[in-house]
């Protein structure tokens, strides 16, 4: 009898609701502050900024589910529901007990699971009214989802890029243009943000910070503009929900329900998308599940970042928020995940973390090819750099499942391809990459930037 491969869901079984944790979390989120006043923000003082649903999905506390709008949907079918599929080629390299699954992001048009929240922000800005929205964008695969869902949407957008990763990757700015959105390298001299942080340091390769500095100031300045972000905040990871709704209903399919939970960690958007429903249950039923972040050892907020306000920008434009930190000014490695160079945490999964409820490894950037390769070889798919993360903890996990004779069920997101990252594997295949690190100093000088500490 031949073994199901791939579980995938018909239209009519798509969910139809994002699922809000922060309605079951014991421990709420605390509230982000006013930098001026040190007074907690309400939705409305959000207004300026982002579409205004957006802001009141960001500090809803109370909501346990929120329907996804008729015309979200429609679009959602275009591409979802997409495949949960069993790892066996996988499994049997590692020659492991444990039974690997992975929910694979990467079969949508945009290549990676962003598309997820970039139709609904979209969506909320043309309802309002909105014209333009800005963004930031690391290695590009969020740019690429705005440009698309702006376009469908009617609406202009611009995207600041990561310096680096704009050279790195710079297909992925050509797709942005192709969909019809400017794009700038970021730091650049376009904003008052980018001129400073060129004249302080000149060979600025460019941050997610830097580049949220950028886009905020340029929604603030446009008329009729909003801003949207990919992740970090926890309305994206509310539209994010959708991949761990769909997983559910697959796992279901499959007969199994995943005793370990892993994605790659960036701000935690696709972390927090397949997770959180699955955590629902640990916190209302106490089921035993463990969830796993898997972050570059050259930016680790979660294993080595500290618990207190920050701003969730480089120049301070956001209001502060409670997060691991490594400090808003920190200066990341140029490592080729560049999605994952981004200095804070979620304020959902800061206290989610900070309650035990999961926790954060690091992974070196050798370690992250070296599993994307293996995954590549088995299972047809070469991993975005950033989902690499997520593969090598899953190896990890299995290893040492392989150990104790464990027969674990571990599933994993894949959250994007990495066809356009292509010259990042040509330079580990030529062992021209290497692994980056930060002292326990370094950490420590930028932490002193931190403007508010929580003890």
């Amino acid at each position: 009898m031949s073994k199901q491969k791939k579980f995938i869901l018909q239209e009519n079984e798509i969910p139809t609701q994002w699922y809000n944790i922060q309605a079951d979390m014991k421990n709420k989120p605390m509230p982000p502050l006013n930098p001026g006043t040190q007074e907690p923000m309400k939705a409305e003082d959000l207004f300026p900024i982002f579409a205004e649903e957006c802001a009141r999905q960001e500090l809803d506390m109370e909501h346990q589910w929120i329907d996804i709008p008729e015309e979200v949907l429609d679009k959602y079918k275009f591409y979802r529901s997409t495949p949960l599929v069993r790892a066996y080629d996988l499994e049997k390299a590692l020659d492991t007990p444990a039974h690997i699954y992975f929910k694979n992001e990467s079969t949508n048009p945009l290549g990676s699971h962003k598309i997820n929240s970039a139709l609904p922000q979209c969506y909320y800005c043309k309802k309002q009214g909105v014209t333009n929205v800005t963004t930031e964008t690391g290695a590009g695969q969020w740019g690429m989802a705005l440009s698309y869902a702006a376009k469908l949407f009617g609406l202009e957008a611009a995207v600041y890029q990561v310096k680096i990763t704009l050279h790195q990757k710079p297909y992925r700015s050509t797709a942005m243009r192709a969909f019809g959105a400017t794009v700038e390298g970021s730091p650049s001299m376009s904003t008052r943000a980018g001129k400073d942080i060129i004249t302080r340091d000149p060979m600025h390769s460019g941050s997610l910070g830097t580049a949220i500095s950028e886009a905020i100031e340029l929604a603030m300045t446009t008329p009729n503009c909003k801003y949207t972000l990919g992740s970090v905040l926890s309305h994206v990871s509310l539209h994010q929900t959708i991949i761990g709704l769909e997983a559910e209903k697959q796992m279901a399919m499959a007969g199994e329900y995943p005793d370990t939970v892993i994605a790659c960690f960036g701000g935690g958007s696709n972390f927090g998308g397949l997770a959180f429903p699955f955590m629902r249950h640990k916190i209302l039923e106490g089921k035993n599940t463990e969830f796993i972040a898997a972050e570059p050892n050259s930016c680790p907020k979660l294993t080595r970042g500290k618990f207190a306000y920050d701003f969730g920008d480089s120049s301070g434009y956001t209001p502060l928020l409670p997060m691991y930190t490594l400090g808003h000014e920190f200066k990341p490695a140029n490592i080729h995940a560049g999605g994952l160079r981004y200095h804070g945490a979620g304020t959902i999964v800061s206290q989610l973390l900070k309650d035990g409820l999961m926790y954060g490894v690091d992974i070196p950037q050798l370690e992250s090819f070296e599993a994307g390769l293996l995954f590549a070889r088995t299972e047809g798919i070469i991993p975005a750099p950033e989902s690499c993360h997520a593969i090598a903890a899953t190896i990890r996990e299995a290893q040492k499942c392989k150990e104790s004779g464990e027969e674990k069920v571990i599933l994993f997101n894949l959250s994007g391809h990495g066809l356009i990252d292509m010259p990042s594997y040509e330079q580990f295949i030529n062992g021209d990459l290497r692994n980056y690190d930060v002292s326990d100093e370094d950490i420590a000088n930028y932490l002193k930037g931190v403007p508010k500490t929580i003890d």
